[in-house]
């Protein structure tokens, strides 16, 4: 990988520079998200995946399935939010779980630590204990364990793409080794040593050299089971263009059969898209429901 100065690093993954409304953006999901948890306020469910404050999960069942005492199981859209692993929450985001139902999925919106209180390694094992729960006990709540899919934006499209690496078995023998069906990685990020390079970011993620190849999934060996979509919009920096371009690469369009350039669309509003039925995120999220509920009747 050819190296760049450090303000580079820093003028390529500033999102917040880069798009001057980002502010708005945020103001506009933290809004409609808190729309949404009141509406969904008693359907909605608070669950801990793990003894820490913050390590806990919303799950919205489908409407019909919250009166049903014996409803057909859905399948599981769970959400992974961004904010470099540093900022924002699960109550930022509630806005993308109706997208999420109107789809027939039932949406889990995770919460996790944010650095420097803890490290990016452990925040990635925060995620593998969500996961765990979730195939646990999701069917409690109307979703099918067997069809568990993930959507992660920036550092949660890094989180969901790790999570298609994991070695299930080995975390816990009881898993599936295919827990993960599919993911989509929105504005994802795929290697980490430009991170580690980024300095307004590794002041509080503390990357090393070691710890940056470990945590790039772009690294690792694809998985064998499952598929990577990763999506990212024509307007964001070179930067996030080359990473979702990346994984594709170094995966093989097998295990990543799409990684497309969202005409239009920078950091903050490709999230929005989710929010337009008819956007390409939205068809893709069809797509990966529509191939597992074929393979779960074979």
């Amino acid at each position: 990988m050819k190296k760049h100065s450090a303000d580079w690093y820093n003028a390529m993954y500033n999102n917040r520079e880069l798009v001057p409304e980002a502010g708005e953006h945020i103001e506009f999901w933290q809004t409609r998200s808190q729309q949404v948890l009141k509406d969904t306020s008693s359907s909605r469910v608070q669950a801990f995946y793990g003894e820490g404050a913050i390590e806990n999960m919303d799950i919205y069942p489908l409407e019909h399935q919250a009166k049903d005492e014996r409803p057909t199981l859905a399948p599981v859209v769970v959400f992974i939010h961004g904010g470099y692993w540093r900022s924002l929450y699960k109550e930022d985001h509630a806005f993308v779980a109706p997208a999420l139902n109107e789809l027939g999925a039932c949406a889990v919106v995770l919460n996790y630590d944010l650095c420097p209180h803890v490290t990016v390694e452990q925040i990635t094992l925060q995620m593998l204990k969500a996961l765990a729960w979730v195939w646990a006990h999701i069917k409690e709540y109307g979703g099918d364990p067997s069809r568990i899919h993930l959507v992660g934006h920036s550092a949660g499209g890094h989180l969901s793409a790790m999570l298609m690496s994991a070695k299930w078995k080995k975390f816990d023998s009881n898993l599936p080794k295919d827990l993960v069906k599919s993911a989509l990685s929105i504005s994802g990020l795929h290697e980490m040593e430009s991170i580690r390079q980024t300095p307004f970011l590794n002041e509080s993620l503390k990357l090393t050299p070691a710890s940056a190849i470990q945590l790039s999934p772009a690294w690792m060996p694809a998985p064998k089971r499952g598929q990577l979509y990763c999506v990212v919009g024509s307007k964001e920096s070179a930067e996030f263009i080359r990473q979702c371009r990346l994984i594709q690469k170094t995966w093989g369009k097998k295990a990543v059969p799409v990684a497309e350039t969202v005409e239009g669309l920078q950091h903050f509003s490709i999230l929005e898209s989710l929010l337009d039925a008819s956007s390409p995120l939205i068809k893709l999220i069809k797509k990966m429901l529509k191939k597992s509920k074929a393979s779960s009747k074979r």
